[in-house]
């Protein structure tokens, strides 16, 4: 998955005083969700601008990769590079290479926090990079923010050699997918589950396992994936308005996945090779 980088090693750890060094990178996003590249993520790769190309008093450290540091251009403006351009952060969810992605993925999740965490919610006064850790403090009335993490579920639900894949309606992705959806205020993830599993295709789930977990920075999301079984009925009660398809497939007559970059595509794949589950 997208966060599988070894043998690099991802360290969050915050210094608001760690200063950049010229070979450091930078993420320079727009309002349109684009980035400063160069490549394409496909046959040319992706190569992230160094810091020696930009003022460094406009930069606000994110993390490091093994000893590179990554640092946030938060400016509005928009930058003329040579051999650089803004592209769609869509240009990411690709393997080249792996770290590249992830590294863009966790900052624009941050750089989506810091556009919008600008003013304190409860007195209106502009925040300031707090000192102690991640987060912007009101210096009026110290109310402190941090980093927003919307938990989600993926559920794989099984019914024999059968797997239930799904296609959004409206989303600009448009392969096979499986039942999702975003926690609600007092549930457990697998309560999530099996409440998404019943809105979407009108089915009930048991027997929840634990698949794995995932951070898609793209959609500032932490996402927990697990595979069931359907419950009773295997009559997919389709929401319209959300899918435009639901069907159940054979382990044989699930497409290849070309990519094991998500959780969802990682968890497909896992079961069209599993044939034993």
């Amino acid at each position: 998955m997208i966060q599988d980088i070894a043998p690099h090693v991802f360290n969050n750890q915050y210094s608001k005083k760690r200063e950049p060094n010229p070979e450091d990178l930078v993420l320079a996003f727009t309002e349109q969700n684009e980035l400063l590249i160069k490549g394409d993520g496909i046959e040319l790769g992706l190569e992230l601008p160094r810091a020696e190309n930009f003022d460094k008093s406009k930069l606000t450290f994110l993390f490091t990769i093994d000893d590179k540091a990554y640092f946030l251009y938060l400016e509005v403006d928009t930058l003329s590079l040579d051999g650089y351009s803004y592209k769609s952060v869509r240009v990411a969810r690709t393997d080249n290479p792996r770290v590249t992605s992830f590294a863009i993925a966790t900052a624009f999740h941050l750089y989506t926090w810091y556009s919008k965490t600008r003013f304190c919610g409860t007195c209106g006064h502009k925040l300031v990079p707090y000192e102690k850790e991640r987060a912007m403090i009101c210096p009026e009335c110290k109310k402190i923010f941090y980093p927003n993490i919307a938990p989600a579920v993926i559920v794989a639900i099984l019914n024999g050699d059968k797997v239930l894949v799904t296609r959004y309606k409206e989303r600009v992705y448009r392969g096979i997918a499986l039942i999702a959806g975003f926690c609600e205020i007092g549930e457990s993830a697998e309560e999530t589950a099996k409440r998404e599993a019943m809105e979407e295709v009108g089915l009930k789930i048991k027997d929840l396992k634990y698949f794995g977990s995932q951070p898609w920075g793209f959609d500032s999301n932490l996402l927990v994936g697990y595979i069931a079984t359907v419950d009773g009925s295997d009559k997919i009660i389709r929401d319209a308005g959300e899918l435009s398809e639901a069907v159940w497939l054979s382990r044989d007559e699930i497409e290849d996945v070309p990519s094991d970059i998500s959780l969802t595509k990682t968890m497909i794949q896992y079961l069209k090779d599993r044939k034993d589950l």
